[in-house]
């Protein structure tokens, strides 16, 4: 492989074996809902309103533009913790710096799109990734597939976890995240707006992290230690590197109080050693020009969860063909990698 031959996760292998069958998603905006979890309390008092809202059909960034209109605000002075899907039913926050600002009347701002749910005072702007994560409820439709087998795979699924793959939305339309990586580089380097260089950087570092997942799912080794892995805490950011004399590591790990991780690739050391960094440095060989781009860009070496838990996954048949599911995951990480472990899943155009 070289950096123009890298598997997309289409071809990547799922944990739990083969697709069960198909499903169609979104068939209408109801059938996707998510809603944001904070990773905090709001403080009260402050020059910011932390500005909750539930919104349809509502692209994030639009939305931001109106609550910045509304408010009188510059563009600059409404935040966000993340971007949320147009096509679903969503809870989101906002954030907007009024330093000084009298507060809007907000019984005017409500629309057949977007629903006021609360406003709080709050000290610090909200910042991406500021989120604990995402509840999803989440109903597939025409779905093709032995119930059993599904149930069977769900019981898998919620026991086990799932591979923290990063999602094909990742990449942008026809993975071009990745193609225009090299804009960034070298002597053909063009200009490029400060949003978009962080999507290039993200895309590259997230493709690199799923070609090491995908081959230790391949080899079935994806949620067991290996010696001189680095681990992450569940639910935490902490970690810890590898001790061959603690034997509570393999037990640790199949209770998911802790996972193995991967690699977000940067300048510095590998976090890992033995036959993990050996490992690594097979898989990542072939992507020279990726690799080295982003030690030219002063990425530093980082770590990933190579495995979520998923053990408040619940699911319902309505219907012969409809399949509910609720979950909890963690800011980062994709409700469609979840869908692809059980179906091949299509989303019709919503109206």
């Amino acid at each position: 492989m070289s950096d123009d031959t890298w598997q997309t996760l289409s071809e990547m292998p799922r944990a739990f074996g083969a697709s069960l069958g198909t499903a169609k998603m979104r068939v209408s905006s109801d059938d996707f809902q998510v809603d944001e979890v904070l990773g905090f309390e709001p403080d009260g008092d402050g020059e910011h309103l932390l500005v909750h809202v539930k919104k349809r059909d509502t692209n994030t960034q639009w939305l931001a533009g109106q609550l910045a209109r509304f408010a009188g605000l510059p563009a600059r002075d409404i935040s966000y913790a993340g971007l949320k899907d147009r096509h679903a039913v969503t809870t989101q926050w906002f954030s907007l710096r009024l330093a000084g600002k009298p507060e809007p009347d907000w019984s005017d701002f409500a629309s057949e799109q977007v629903e006021l749910l609360a406003v709080h005072r709050h000290r610090r702007k909200l910042r991406r990734g500021a989120l604990r994560g995402n509840r999803f409820h989440i109903t597939l439709r025409g779905v093709a597939a032995d119930n059993g087998l599904l149930e069977k795979r769900l019981e898998q699924m919620k026991a086990s976890g799932m591979p923290n793959y990063f999602g094909e939305q990742r990449f942008g339309h026809g993975y071009q995240n990745l193609h225009r990586f090299s804009d960034l580089l070298g002597d053909s380097r063009r200009r490029v707006d400060r949003q978009l260089r962080g999507l290039l950087i993200s895309a590259v570092r997230s493709q690199l992290f799923n070609q090491v997942l995908a081959e230790r799912v391949n080899r079935q080794i994806w949620a067991s230690p290996l010696p001189g892995d680095y681990f992450k805490l569940d639910g935490s950011r902490s970690g810890f590197r590898d001790d061959p004399d603690d034997e509570r590591l393999r037990e640790r790990c199949l209770l998911q109080d802790i996972h193995p991780t991967g690699p977000l690739f940067g300048r510095g050391t590998p976090q890992v050693e033995g036959d993990v960094a050996f490992l690594e440095q097979e898989i990542l060989a072939p992507f020279t020009t990726w690799r080295e781009g982003l030690e030219q860009l002063g990425l530093e070496q980082e770590r990933r969860a190579l495995r979520v838990r998923l053990d408040d996954l619940q699911w319902q048949f309505s219907a012969s063909d409809t399949l509910t599911l609720t979950f909890f995951l963690p800011a980062g990480t994709f409700a469609t990698v979840l869908l692809r472990e059980l179906m091949d899943i299509s989303s019709p155009a919503v109206r």
